[in-house]
């Protein structure tokens, strides 16, 4: 598995799930693809799951019920308005470690019997440190939660719905970096480096 750098919407991530059980990995298309969709194009508009609808919109609802996964990364991108332009800045653990982000995943059959599985992630409001950036950002869970979300068999709502909060603002740390994520064909340790210290 080779590390990724700056991965877009409509291309593959890896995630966990449990099944029988057992936590296993899998890469999905980010962009869930309901199992009732018509067609693939829906993923489209479905890389994200907002908190306060996840559990009633019918493109997610079923999934928040019982296919949960985590996402995990070191950081994720946002950007911010500065001057007339859209400054991208990195947001990643303030320890430099790994984290989780909330997600749902999906299996979607096309006609030919080919089956895709996808996946989306959960966002909420910013917390303190990513609230300067962008008014949203990806739900991170504690790892003692984790196994309560990975469980298909838990479908308490209202457990399910406390986990969705901004994870503590001192779990992160926020820096801007070279427009070039803007270009999902730059996919190298570049695009991480902090302005001043790499590609502008």
């Amino acid at each position: 598995m080779r590390p990724r750098y700056n991965i877009a919407p409509s291309q593959d991530v890896v995630v966990v799930r449990q099944q029988q059980g057992e936590r296993k990995l899998a890469y999905m298309h980010w962009g869930l693809i309901p199992f009732w969709a018509k067609d693939s194009t829906i993923g489209r508009h479905t890389i994200n799951a907002r908190t306060e609808t996840v559990a009633e919109k019918p493109a997610f609802r079923a999934a928040f019920r019982k296919r949960r996964c985590l996402v995990p990364a070191t950081g994720f991108y946002e950007w911010k308005c500065e001057n007339g332009r859209k400054q991208p800045y990195n947001i990643r653990a303030a320890d430099g470690g790994l984290f989780a982000f909330a997600g749902l995943w999906e299996q979607w059959k096309q006609d030919d019997d080919t089956v895709i599985e996808s996946c989306t992630i959960i966002v909420t409001r910013a917390n303190e440190t990513v609230a300067p950036i962008h008014d949203r950002m990806p739900v991170i869970l504690p790892a003692d939660s984790y196994q309560a979300w990975l469980d298909p068999g838990n479908q308490d709502q209202a457990l399910l719905k406390v986990m969705l909060e901004p994870c503590p603002s001192r779990w992160l740390s926020a820096c801007p970096v070279s427009t070039r994520v803007n270009n999902p064909g730059n996919d190298d340790p570049d695009c991480l480096a902090p302005l001043g210290r790499g590609v502008a």
